[in-house]
């Protein structure tokens, strides 16, 4: 008998948990912008395995107007190897590895991503979005 409470209480936890979680904010893709490249959607780069770029994804709170900035660089492993000599030591954050440009594919990873956070507020919410890209308010202080 009590190990079937036992499973009752987890199973109780798990929805209240997934309850509560619905209430989180959670954030949605507004646009995707490169001031390195004119149309995302359409583009072809020069060498399908050696590009990098400035992408700035637009996020902003779901359901609401205005979105900030979080800007990472879509980038080939080729393009690494060519931008950074051998014995350098390249850190990850805030770069999207592609082996090809794909706007789709790109598109929902990104959406994806998002889809998954969710947080108590904005402020906390874009912290965690900060991960995937430079968010043009990380440093900012009152």
């Amino acid at each position: 008998m009590k190990e079937i409470k036992s499973r009752n209480y987890v199973l109780l936890s798990i929805c209240n948990h997934s309850l509560s979680y619905n209430h989180k904010m959670k954030a949605e893709i507004k646009y995707l912008h490169s001031p390195d490249v004119d149309n995302l959607k359409e583009y072809q780069p020069q060498e399908k395995d050696n590009f990098g770029f400035l992408l700035q994804v637009m996020i902003g709170p779901k359901g609401e107007k205005g979105e900030e900035s979080f800007d990472m660089m879509v980038v080939t492993p080729k393009w690494l190897m060519e931008k950074y000599g051998p014995d350098e030591v390249v850190f990850g954050k805030h770069y999207v590895i592609v082996f090809e440009y794909n706007y789709d594919n790109l598109y929902n990873r990104l959406q994806y991503t998002v889809d998954g956070l969710g947080e108590k507020d904005w402020n906390a919410l874009a912290l965690k979005l900060a991960r995937l890209g430079h968010w043009e308010f990380d440093d900012y202080k009152e």
